[in-house]
C-alpha cells in the first residue's frame, strides 16, 4: 500500500467512525426529545418509554430533523410551538455532545 492508499483508507475510517457517531447522537437526542413530549402529553413509564422509541424511529422516515420535528408538532397538537420543539432539539442535542465529549476522557 502507498502512503496516499493509507491516508484514503484512515479518511474513509474516520468518515464512517464520525457518520456512526452522529447517527447514535441524534438517536440518544430522539429518545430524550420523546420522554420531554411523552410527559407533556401525560405519558408515564413504559408507555413514556414506548412513545419516546416512536420518535427514534421516526427519524429513519427522512433525512434531517423536519421527520422528527413534524411527528413532535402533530403529536403535541398546539401544546407546544414548533420554535420550541426545535429550541428543545437543539438544547437536548447540545447535552448529548456534552456527555458524548465526557465519555470519550
Amino acid at each position: 500500500m502507498t502512503t496516499f492508499d493509507d491516508r484514503e483508507k484512515a479518511f474513509e475510517n474516520k468518515f464512517a467512525h464520525d457518520a456512526e457517531l452522529r447517527f447514535r447522537a441524534e438517536a440518544r437526542r430522539n429518545k430524550l426529545l420523546g420522554l420531554w413530549a411523552a410527559d407533556i402529553l401525560g405519558h408515564r413509564d413504559e408507555a413514556a418509554e414506548a412513545y419516546a422509541q416512536t420518535v427514534v424511529i421516526a427519524d429513519l422516515d427522512e433525512p434531517g430533523d423536519e421527520d422528527v420535528l413534524r411527528k413532535l408538532a402533530d403529536d403535541l397538537d398546539g401544546k407546544v410551538e414548533r420554535a420550541a420543539i426545535r429550541d428543545k432539539m437543539t438544547e437536548l442535542m447540545m447535552q448529548v455532545a456534552e456527555e458524548l465529549s465526557h465519555k470519550d476522557t
